[in-house]
């Protein structure tokens, strides 16, 4: 029997890419899902794709609309009676120089992937501590580590929830609550066609970069062994994002010629 079987797993950001591949295995290891994105069709179309042995939840949820997430949380304890896994894959990237970033392109990146993930979080954390117990996954990515041209508030917003929900650790533990960072690199998504340029419309283009990463179903695999393993904090990405990670670490000068050196348009 699996770790994951008959446990209850909200997934958010589950129509497509890294959140589908997680839907699909968990799904595999016979999990009870609650599955969360904007998109119902396509929530749809993730469920019948599911085991059939999985139980699935569709709950459609837009990160921007917090007013919503406790009347979410309430739906899913109503269907199953319980939350075991939080996982917050919800957000969306960003492709444009500072100068061209409108203020409400930076607002709606910030409302998405901060304050987003951690009111969902917070909503769901009164319900893990009644539980005694529960464990939260935030997908936060190595941009959160190493801010690069074209990404600032993107960054910025997945270096806030790296802050945030290693606080969340710190102060849940004593309730069992465990918490799993994740920092993905570059993953074969949509992540960069659907990211916003500074006028807010999407880039609607692939980055090479992205096309040549790590598949979706491998990264949610390493996931799921994340949790299983009780990590808390875990990096998935090819050899290019970690040597930049380690080069930033002991070389931060080095480092910072480097970016200073990227090609930005």
């Amino acid at each position: 029997m699996s770790k994951f079987t008959n446990k209850v797993i909200w997934i958010t950001g589950a129509s497509s890419g890294i959140g589908e591949a997680l839907a699909y295995h968990f799904a595999a290891q016979n999990a009870r899902l609650v599955l969360s994105a904007r998109r119902q069709t396509e929530l749809e179309r993730v469920k019948k794709q599911c085991s059939a042995a999985a139980d699935v939840l569709v709950l459609p949820l837009d990160l921007a609309q917090s007013n919503t997430f406790v009347d979410k949380v309430a739906e899913v304890v109503q269907k199953f009676g319980q939350i075991d896994y939080l996982i917050n894959n919800g957000g969306i990237s960003q492709r444009s120089l500072i100068k061209d970033t409108l203020a409400d392109v930076d607002r709606q990146i910030m409302e998405v992937n901060y304050f987003g993930n951690i009111l969902l979080t917070k909503a769901v954390l009164s319900q893990l501590v009644s539980q005694k117990q529960g464990h939260v996954t935030i997908i936060s990515s190595v941009a959160g580590k190493l801010a690069a041209p074209l990404r600032s508030t993107y960054s910025a917003s997945k270096a806030a929830v790296i802050s945030f929900f290693e606080t969340v650790r710190a102060e849940y533990h004593h309730h069992n609550v465990e918490v799993l960072v994740v920092c993905p690199g570059y993953i074969q998504t949509n992540v960069s066609v659907n990211a916003l340029t500074g006028d807010g419309s999407a880039q609607n283009t692939m980055d090479s970069t992205t096309g040549n990463g790590i598949l979706p179903e491998r990264c949610a695999a390493l996931i799921a062994r994340a949790i299983r393993k009780r990590k808390q904090q875990v990096i998935i990405s090819g050899a290019r994002e970690k040597l930049g990670i380690i080069v930033k670490k002991f070389f931060p000068r080095l480092f910072a010629n480097m970016v200073r050196k990227a090609k930005v348009a």
